[in-house]
């Protein structure tokens, strides 16, 4: 049950470094975007690309496919999101959906359809034990990052500068540039950051999810679901209904194989009847 319940909070940490993007974007900047995964796609496969094929350290990788993954975002937000800030969500919607499809295409024609895994070295291959638990050495990795990851974003958004302008930007807009602050670059910055954590999640979940060209639609409606269950107000809300999630998610598989699907919906479903608005509901402004 204990080795259980390290992987289901290892599944939910990637869960949640994967979704805190969409989360963010869409709590914080009031945007759905569907094509999150698509980004998280492009870290695995960017990582991919430098740790097996060009032989790139793999803790090197890493960081890379931030940085590139945020750049494809940054281009992406200034040429083609930048115009559905003021659109319904309708039109978000549709326009997601259709680049998530068209990313699924280019990269079924450039990597092709076979599910891919990136080679960990062999320091994080294995396992120990710790007082009989198997503790596996790679998810422990994955429960540090995320983990520091987590407390960063939260440290971020709720007590520096740039966090208060971005609140500012979403509340009011034309009374956040009164004020002097560039709203267009503050959400050109967080969706670049945003995708950067989405390609980061999907380099380190490659091993645990495998990849392939059917990836953003495979989990799209994890990634809704987490930031459902969790609300969109804070981070915190996302962060908690990620591991409630992947450790439902991981037992029911394991206890009940053939209904283990169905735990996280069914988790979902009691949440949201005991909390529409999700564990953390943003509040109403005066």
């Amino acid at each position: 049950m204990l080795t259980i319940l390290f992987d289901g909070i290892a599944y939910g940490m990637v869960l949640f470094v994967l979704a805190c993007g969409l989360a963010v974007t869409l709590g914080l900047m009031n945007v759905v975007n569907l094509a999150h995964g698509a980004f998280a796609m492009a870290g695995g496969y960017i990582t991919v690309v430098l740790v097996n094929r060009m032989g790139l350290p793999f803790f090197a990788g890493l960081p890379l496919a931030f940085i590139a993954s945020a750049a494809i975002g940054a281009l992406f937000e200034r040429t083609l999101y930048v115009h559905l800030y003021a659109k319904g969500h309708l039109d978000q919607v549709l326009f997601s959906i259709g680049l998530v499809f068209m990313s699924v295409a280019a990269v079924d024609f450039i990597m092709g359809s076979q599910q891919q895994f990136i080679v960990l070295p062999s320091m994080l291959q294995g396992q120990f034990n710790i007082l009989g638990i198997g503790v596996g050495k790679y998810r422990l990795l994955i429960i540090v990052t995320c983990g520091l990851l987590t407390v960063a974003l939260q440290l971020v958004l709720s007590g520096t500068r740039f966090g208060s302008r971005l609140r500012a930007a979403v509340d009011d807009a034309r009374v956040a540039r009164g004020l002097g602050i560039n709203v267009n670059a503050v959400f050109a910055v967080t969706f670049a950051v945003g995708s950067g954590l989405a390609g980061l999640g999907g380099a380190l979940g490659a091993e645990i999810l495998g990849l392939d060209p059917i990836f953003p639609l495979k989990f799209m409606i994890y990634f809704l679901i987490v930031v459902t269950v969790g609300g969109t107000s804070s981070i915190t809300g996302p962060f908690l209904a990620s591991l409630l999630l992947g450790i439902g998610d991981v037992a029911g598989k394991y206890y009940f194989p053939k209904l283990g699907a169905f735990v996280i919906y069914t988790i979902m479903i009691v949440v949201l009847l005991w909390r529409p608005q999700g564990l953390f509901a943003r509040g109403t402004a005066r």
